[in-house]
């Protein structure tokens, strides 16, 4: 019975990849691919969260209304089923030019430093996600770090927040108590029994109090989470020891309750 299943992935894939040569001849797509190269993109399906809710080639290769082949499959494919993660991802920084008709966001375009191996990227669903096995764990932390090398990237795995990932060890997927690059800055957002990730990367920047109210308070006392945020040295190390800062609001706000309490006991 699996054997029939995986002879029958093949024969799609393959069918895919004639389909795609015939509507556009004299193309070298069909031709690049290797039999070993579909056995691997094969492999990589079945054992994804798209082959357990059969989403399979077609479903993102083939157009549903037309019914033309895509041979790179854009955020449109990803948005016949994640609408809101595909709409968060263009109100951000990364997606941002793609929803106003302009060419990809690109690392070459970045204001902070950028790997050099990463400069002719263009941003979109796939930078992040693997296309076929949808590694969301891979997505979390490491798709970052393929593109990022600014210092407040670069020391978040000498983090707690890495050494709390490290500790539950590699999963399919981060869980609740992992605390990951996209854990800040792509927030969950709880809707009837699913949780949806907002994938606007810049809504948790600024202002910054934001990111305390949407990320860091899920874990963090309030004086913590604020003391912590506006420490510009803190941020860089990517918050590697408890803050040293200390804002005078919250001295303030104890002094007045001090205040309020001995007048009650008069």
């Amino acid at each position: 019975m699996m054997r029939r299943k995986k002879d029958s992935v093949t024969v799609m894939v393959l069918c895919l990849l004639f389909l795609f040569s015939w509507v556009f001849p004299g193309t070298s797509f069909a031709s690049n691919i290797s039999e070993s190269q579909l056995q691997e993109i094969q492999q990589q399906w079945q054992s994804s969260i798209h082959a357990l809710n059969e989403v399979n080639c077609s479903s993102c290769h083939i157009d549903e209304k037309s019914k033309a082949f895509r041979a790179k499959p854009t955020e449109v494919s990803c948005k016949s089923c994640h609408e809101y993660s595909t709409d968060t991802f263009l109100l951000g920084k990364h997606g941002i030019r793609t929803l106003e008709g302009l060419s990809p966001l690109s690392p070459t375009m970045a204001h902070l430093p950028m790997k050099k191996s990463a400069l002719d990227k263009q941003m979109n669903c796939n930078s992040c996600h693997n296309v076929h096995t949808v590694n969301t764990y891979q997505a979390s932390v490491d798709s970052c770090l393929s593109c990022h090398n600014d210092t407040h990237s670069l020391n978040y795995k000498n983090s707690p927040h890495a050494q709390i990932v490290a500790d539950i060890g590699v999963l399919p997927r981060p869980d609740s108590k992992s605390v990951t690059c996209a854990t800040c800055h792509l927030p969950r957002e709880v809707s009837g029994d699913g949780v949806l990730v907002n994938h606007n990367n810049t809504y948790t920047l600024k202002p910054r109090d934001r990111m305390v109210k949407e990320v860091c308070m899920n874990c963090h006392g309030l004086e913590h989470a604020y003391n912590s945020i506006f420490d510009d040295e803190l941020v860089e190390a990517n918050f590697a020891h408890p803050p040293s800062l200390e804002l005078p609001t919250f001295k303030l706000v104890r002094d007045l309750e001090k205040k309020r309490s001995s007048q009650q006991t008069q």
